[in-house]
């Protein structure tokens, strides 16, 4: 079994392309395999996996989480189509405010690494979308952040207008104003 590892227009944002062996009974693919994983330079531990299910027109993000309990991500969809984006939130970054956004289809069964620093989002296209995140630290409330959908300073190009939100996801700050300790 194989990955095809493609570094993103922010090299630490990695798209993620399994081989799929199929045939007229189905397919079969491997979504995580820690020596393959460490030979495409993504060397993480998992710890905590979400199932995520989203209907029509939802845009979930822009969320992270503080250190000491900041969570890296590998986030594959296994039903419909997503828009996904993840932004650099470490203030010392050369690419510190700047997002990337990809496509990612259970057809296609594509998945990105979001690593520590990143904030994440996604917009749903399509009728719905269902997806799993596997997670290098597990949730702690007390430490989630987040940084407004659609902050002017970040330009972030949706494919979708006038998206449906959460109540919490409708209220974060701007980038200028948000709370971050990555360095």
């Amino acid at each position: 079994m194989a990955f095809t590892f493609e570094p993103l227009e922010i090299p630490d944002v990695v798209l993620i392309t399994p081989d799929v062996f199929g045939d007229d009974r189905g397919f079969f693919l491997e979504i995580f395999k820690e020596s393959a994983f460490k030979e495409g330079g993504i060397d993480e531990q998992f710890v905590q996996f979400n199932h995520s299910k989203s209907g029509a027109n939802v845009l979930r993000g822009l969320h992270y989480q503080l250190d000491p309990h900041a969570q890296g991500k590998l986030v594959s969809v296994i039903s419909g189509e997503i828009f996904d984006v993840t932004v650099d939130v470490r203030k010392s970054s050369p690419t510190f405010g700047k997002w990337v956004g990809t496509k990612l289809t259970a057809a296609e069964h594509t998945m990105v690494y979001v690593p520590v620093g990143f904030a994440h989002g996604f917009a749903v296209l399509g009728d719905g979308a269902e997806l799993i995140y596997y997670n290098t630290k597990e949730y702690a409330q007390e430490h989630e952040r987040g940084i407004i959908w659609n902050d002017p300073a970040l330009g972030i190009e949706w494919p979708i207008e006038d998206p449906t939100l959460s109540e919490k996801d409708a209220v974060y700050p701007s980038l200028a104003e948000a709370e971050m300790n990555f360095e």
